[in-house]
């Protein structure tokens, strides 16, 4: 199954610039608990692949959850 993650981040340089972004994993299941282990892991890489940006907050489901409408 599937887990998506959506993680609020903000630009260190320009503080006023903010976006989502989301990352989507694959995982045995998508229980909240490993959404919570397993998302962090997930939000780590991403934060080291990209320096300038700070995490803000974030929050996971099935990506048809958390799909845009």
């Amino acid at each position: 199954k599937m887990i998506e993650i959506v993680v609020s981040v903000c630009s260190i340089v320009q503080g006023t610039t903010c976006k989502d972004v989301r990352l989507t994993f694959i995982a045995e299941s998508a229980t909240p608990f490993e959404c919570m282990m397993y998302g962090q892991v997930e939000i780590a890489k991403w934060s080291e692949g990209h320096p300038n940006w700070k995490v803000q907050r974030w929050s996971c489901g099935r990506p048809s959850q958390m799909a845009k409408i």
